[in-house]
């Protein structure tokens, strides 16, 4: 962004107004406007920012500024057609009946109708698989060929990993993979 008229800078002049203003209680456009030579509301703004300096004072004037009225747009013009009659705008004013509206879920504001309505796919319950102690592994102890299921809480002295043979296809025994791969066969579409 190039501007023609550059800021001759912050001169101790030009900072001493600046502060004279700002507690005065002029605005930053005002000061601005009242510094000249290219200076922005964002500049005076940066300023009093990198000052520190106090909240300004409450304007002298409170009154609120007069807004110039702006003009009225042009109302559309209107084809000529019949004039309404009295059944018409008799029907206006009376209340509609209520229409069944389908209930709305969420932020996104979606018709949910019973139709659409999601069955959840629960996995069957399983219970854990019981590991010997001796047959529990820490982290070291794990290769490629054992099971690399967490068991536990990692900040516990208790954790430890399943250890059991893992399958060729992945890294974890025959158990804990069901566990961790859904088959799609077995879900509802």
């Amino acid at each position: 962004m190039v501007s023609g008229a550059q800021p001759a800078g912050w001169t101790d002049e030009r900072v001493d107004l600046l502060k004279k203003l700002w507690m005065e209680g002029l605005s930053a456009s005002q000061i601005a406007g009242e510094l000249g030579e290219g200076v922005t509301r964002n500049a005076v703004i940066g300023k009093v920012h990198r000052l520190k300096l106090s909240a300004r004072a409450k304007p002298t004037n409170t009154t609120p500024r007069a807004r110039p009225a702006a003009p009225r747009p042009a109302a559309p013009r209107r084809v000529a057609g019949p004039a309404p009659s009295m059944s018409a705008s008799a029907s206006i004013n009376k209340p509609r009946p209520s229409i069944p509206r389908p209930q709305v879920m969420g932020a996104t504001a979606l018709a949910m109708t019973p139709d659409m309505q999601a069955e959840l796919y629960v996995a069957p319950a399983t219970s854990e698989l019981f590991i010997p102690e001796d047959k529990r592994l820490s982290l070291l102890q794990l290769n490629e060929h054992t099971c690399k299921w967490p068991i536990g809480d990692p900040l516990t002295k208790d954790f430890y990993f399943c250890g059991q043979h893992s399958l060729e296809s992945g890294p974890y025994c025959e158990f804990h993979s069901r566990k961790a791969y859904h088959q799609l066969d077995k879900k509802r579409r």
